[in-house]
């Protein structure tokens, strides 16, 4: 069976490697080498540089439809898209006989749109899946091959829970080759009411501690990757920006005494500082990353401001 593989960054990597194990790929479709890092050196994709280190063929225009022509004469089967970055319009998606197939990292149709996994932690689901779909010209809206769930465990953060999904989508995508090479290939409708995953901002990550404690863990956790769940402190020295890596729920549900939102309510070198939250709520705050620095432990950050039980965070509000 040929192939055409579109993906661009790292997490594509490993897909087109067992692409290539499973089918024949007669070409990858990339996006444009960019600029990148401070020095803004142009670099190729990670996608670009596995696919040159398999000898083959890699296409890289602005946008695909620029090249339908181009992609058809390579008269492959089916394309796999995965983490390619732009909506494929009609004229690549007839590119191939079969259609193209994308892997997506959510129970389908909840989460459609470009950040799945960060979206289901926020809102505390303790469940998500991989779905492996045709792609159609509507958002994740094309109807199913298969589908795998997975459970979300309370303190798993995104990084954590797109690793266990990353391996289950390539145990669905090698079996569902298997299965369309051999003419199996069936395109089952999205059922239930779709909920959406937007691109997110780096504003997103701004904790407002007039929330509770399990609506600011979860923003933790679902933010690790990018942009991080973040607080600004505001002193005679200016505004300084900390990100917070790693919170942990109060096992008692009620703050350890009355205090104002911001409040420093108990310190412990390895748990970090407890810290007052909306709703009479409290959560440990144990890891975090100030502006410019590297990440350290909670209990040492505070140490270094000169903060202690009772005191208030210098919080600024609002976005």
């Amino acid at each position: 069976m040929r192939t055409l593989f579109y993906g661009t960054p790292s997490i594509a990597v490993s897909y087109l490697q067992l692409a290539a194990e499973e089918s024949e790929v007669a070409a990858v479709i990339t996006q444009p080498d960019r600029p990148v890092g401070r020095g803004l050196e142009t670099k190729p994709s990670p996608v670009k540089e596995a696919a040159l280190k398999l000898k083959l063929p890699v296409l890289q225009p602005e946008r695909p439809s620029e090249i339908a022509a181009q992609i058809k004469a390579f008269d492959a089967d089916l394309g796999i898209a995965i983490a390619y970055g732009q909506i494929l319009k009609p004229d690549a998606l007839k590119a191939t006989r079969l259609g193209h197939i994308n892997v997506h990292f959510s129970l389908l149709p909840k989460y459609r749109g470009s950040a799945p996994v960060p979206w289901a932690l926020i809102n505390g689901e303790t469940k998500t899946g991989v779905s492996l779909f045709w792609l159609d010209e509507g958002m994740d809206t094309g109807p199913l091959l298969s589908q795998k769930e997975a459970e979300i465990l309370p303190d798993e953060n995104a990084s954590q829970v797109m690793e266990k999904l990353h391996i289950l989508g390539l145990d669905l995508l090698k079996t569902a080759l298997g299965k369309i090479s051999h003419g199996d290939y069936p395109r089952i409708p999205q059922e239930g009411a779709p909920s959406y995953a937007p691109l997110l901002k780096k504003a997103d990550g701004l904790i407002d501690f007039e929330n509770s404690a399990v609506q600011i863990h979860n923003l933790v956790r679902g933010l690790f990757i990018w942009p991080r769940a973040y607080f600004v402190l505001r002193d005679s020295s200016g505004e300084k920006r900390v990100s917070v890596l790693q919170t942990t729920l109060n096992s008692v549900s009620s703050s350890p005494f009355p205090a104002p939102i911001g409040t420093i309510l108990r310190v412990e070198q390895q748990r970090g500082f407890l810290l007052q939250c909306g709703q009479g709520s409290s959560v440990w705050i144990s890891r975090v990353q100030p502006e410019g620095k590297s990440p350290m432990g909670a209990a040492e950050f505070l140490n270094g401001r000169r903060l202690t039980v009772g005191h208030s965070l210098p919080l600024k509000r609002g976005k």
